[in-house]
């Protein structure tokens, strides 16, 4: 009987010992998940300083972008036909000039002598001719003597012309009207054949000159409309029309000439500039754009990081974050409501610092612009947009 009795005590003992030491591992391995637990959510990444904005629909103009250079609709380089001493320059350094209207006269002293004595000896010449018209009806001189005195005539008359044709090349006139340039010809001074005196130029329209390659040459058709700008003028738009297409193809590089007439009522544009021009083809389309700097390139495809709410980033299959809180409601030190997602995206065309996004994305989805580079999938994020990159489908120039 208190065999049995000591057995009892014993075996509860025993039995409470193990229970003891089951709970104390039990406890000891719900306290080593909290203390990882708590190490993991220590060592979790930092948040992420990052700017973003929202996916937008944008209407937008199919445009052909090329470089091109000015050229005047008409432009010559005013030389002397003859040698000749410049009597006198009847214009100014960039003087507007008529069409016919008299430039420089050279010295013409001695030409004009020997056209007056020509006009004296074809003078002569006609009264022989006259007198022997008399003389062949009275029957006193043959047909053949008449005949030679009328060919001389002629010749006394086409040397007269001659010389009134070099006369006249002794007075340099503009051939069409347009503005002339800097001129360094001076009285006295001689010029011979072929010599510059002045740069004429027709400064309204201009010719814009472009090339482009082959690929696009079904998209460019005369009458197209023609956008340019130019550093000389920050912020400005210069319109026009596609005026000519070169029917030849360069075989070296492939390209096709085009020529636009651009209007140039304040002669701002001068022959020779560089341009940067834009043909309009097509209609406008509809397009989500987002910025160029948003763009990650990468060997398997084109990615953008998407800034995600706790619930959005559990529907994309991401770990559900422990805040519920927006960025700028949040209680201090709880994790910001907003998270890193890469996601792949088809890119269009481009258009100043703005791309446009076939497929991958839908309008409002915020996406980061900047800032991506340290950035993978779960990283917290906190949006600041005080400084954004530029989105502008027409950018200029910043100089500091």
């Amino acid at each position: 009987m208190m065999a049995s009795v000591l057995m009892k005590r014993r075996l509860t003992i025993v039995l409470l010992a193990a229970g003891l030491l089951l709970a104390a591992l039990v406890g000891f391995n719900l306290f080593k998940g909290y203390m990882m637990r708590e190490a993991m959510a220590s060592n979790a990444a930092p948040a992420q300083t990052v700017t973003a904005q929202p996916v937008i629909y944008t209407q937008w103009q199919p445009e052909l972008g090329a470089v091109g250079s000015l050229r005047a609709v008409r432009g010559v380089d005013v030389t002397t036909e003859i040698a000749g001493l410049v009597r006198t320059v009847r214009f100014k350094s960039g003087d507007d000039a008529k069409s016919g209207q008299l430039l420089v006269e050279l010295n013409a002293d001695s030409d004009v002598a020997q056209m007056h004595s020509l006009e004296a000896a074809a003078q002569l010449a006609g009264t022989v001719l006259n007198r022997d018209k008399l003389q062949y009806d009275a029957q006193a001189i043959s047909k053949a003597q008449l005949d030679a005195d009328e060919a001389d005539l002629k010749n006394k008359r086409a040397q007269v012309a001659a010389q009134a044709a070099i006369v006249a090349k002794k007075q340099l006139t503009a051939p069409f009207a347009g503005r002339l340039g800097i001129t360094t010809v001076n009285p006295g001074q001689y010029l011979n054949a072929g010599d510059k005196v002045v740069t004429l130029q027709a400064l309204d329209p201009v010719y814009v000159d472009f090339r482009m390659p082959q690929l696009q040459l079904a998209q460019v058709a005369v009458g197209q409309t023609v956008s340019l700008t130019c550093d000389a003028y920050p912020g400005a738009t210069f319109t026009g029309k596609v005026n000519a297409i070169d029917p030849r193809v360069d075989p070296a590089t492939r390209n096709f000439q085009v020529e636009a007439s651009v209007p140039n009522p304040h002669h701002r544009l001068m022959p020779g500039m560089f341009a940067r021009v834009s043909v309009a083809v097509g209609a406008q389309q509809r397009y989500l754009t987002l910025p160029q700097t948003a763009i990650s390139y990468n060997p398997y495809g084109t990615t953008v990081f998407l800034a995600l709410r706790p619930e959005q980033a559990q529907a994309a299959h991401q770990a559900p974050s422990a805040a519920s809180k927006r960025t700028g409601d949040r209680k201090p030190g709880s994790p910001p409501a907003l998270q890193a997602r890469q996601v792949f995206v088809t890119l269009g065309a481009t258009r100043g610092d703005q791309v446009a996004v076939l497929e991958g994305l839908s309008e409002g989805d915020l996406v980061v612009t900047s800032g991506q580079l340290k950035l993978t999938n779960g990283v917290p994020l906190v949006i600041n947009n005080q400084l954004l990159p530029t989105n502008e489908p027409n950018p200029t120039p910043q100089e500091h």
